[in-house]
């Protein structure tokens, strides 16, 4: 009896709870790949960069000089160095380049969507990088600028949000979206935009301080951030956190660090369980979400190094 006089109750109560739990589907879990990327937009060789441990078909006309921690070849330089500050271990890739077309950006599974994932170092494999760190998880936002090797994906503007734009010519700025449209940074030869933040430093100078946070989390993290000190000359940061053997960084330990290194221009990127770096086949720190166990996290893109 009770059900028949109130059925119509009934079914709207589970309408929407399924339509509650579609939306949260949608939102978080159900991938959409809007664009596949061509190989001519993704910079990419046709064919996948084989092991550079074994033989070096990376692009370069030399041979490649490589070990656990140095990759050199004509047109690239990486240093791998492990520091030990804030009581967290902190690892910094040190790169020089001949020219900036070496510094790329990747999408997970070679799409551009929602809720596209993979692991730093399969997206890392795919694209054939020498090194890569994760890069800002645009596929968790559905407004903020994506611009990646020179093709403008999205150019919805997020009020008030940060970016960092790498130019063509490997230079480094950082903007505002409410005062410049993607279109417009594209056509001043734009071929990069990395929408996270905040800002580190700027022309040598630290912009952030203990109370400027992500979220407003306010608390050490694991951190990735990518810095410019001179011309073609980059560092890629990345610090583990959240365990008893690195307590991690919070932004303004990662730029007063970053400013030791000699960087005049660095922004932080996603992190926590997101902060990754691979270089030569192997993943570097050690990534991981809750502490209690050392894993990557899939994320929708990479900034990396390669041909």
């Amino acid at each position: 009896m009770f059900i028949r006089r109130h059925w119509w109750a009934i079914v709207y109560s589970l309408f929407l709870a399924a339509f509650t739990v579609y939306l949260a589907m949608d939102t978080f879990v159900i991938s959409r790949a809007y664009t596949v990327v061509t190989e001519t937009e993704s910079g990419r060789e046709s064919t996948a960069a084989a092991d550079t441990e074994q033989s070096n078909e990376t692009g370069s006309d030399t041979e490649a000089v490589l070990s656990e921690t140095f990759y050199r070849d004509e047109n690239i330089e990486i240093t791998i160095t492990e520091y030990r500050e804030y009581d967290t271990s902190i690892f910094v890739a040190d790169i020089v380049l001949s020219s900036p077309e070496y510094l790329q950006t990747a999408f997970a599974k070679n799409a551009y969507g929602r809720n596209v994932t993979e692991k730093t170092s399969e997206i890392a494999e795919s694209a054939g990088a020498i090194l890569a760190i994760n890069g800002d998880y645009y596929g968790a936002q559905e407004d903020g600028y994506v611009l990646r090797n020179g093709v403008l994906y999205r150019s919805t503007a997020a009020a008030g949000q940060e970016d960092l734009v790498i130019y063509d010519d490997g230079s480094f700025a950082v903007i505002n979206e409410t005062d410049i449209t993607a279109e417009e940074l594209l056509a001043n030869g734009a071929q990069q935009i990395l929408s996270f933040g905040s800002a580190l430093i700027e022309d040598g100078t630290v912009v952030v301080s203990e109370n400027d946070e992500v979220g407003k989390a306010k608390t050490s993290n694991p951190r990735t951030a990518v810095g410019l000190i001179d011309d073609l000359h980059y560092v890629f940061v990345v610090s583990d956190g959240r365990t008893d053997e690195s307590a991690g960084l919070s932004l303004a330990q990662l730029a007063e660090f970053m400013k030791e290194l000699g960087v005049v221009t660095a922004y932080n990127l996603d992190g926590g369980g997101s902060s990754t770096m691979y270089f030569n086949g192997q993943i570097i720190n050690n990534p991981t979400t809750n502490g209690r166990s050392i894993k990557e996290r899939s994320v929708s893109d990479i900034v990396y190094i390669g041909y």
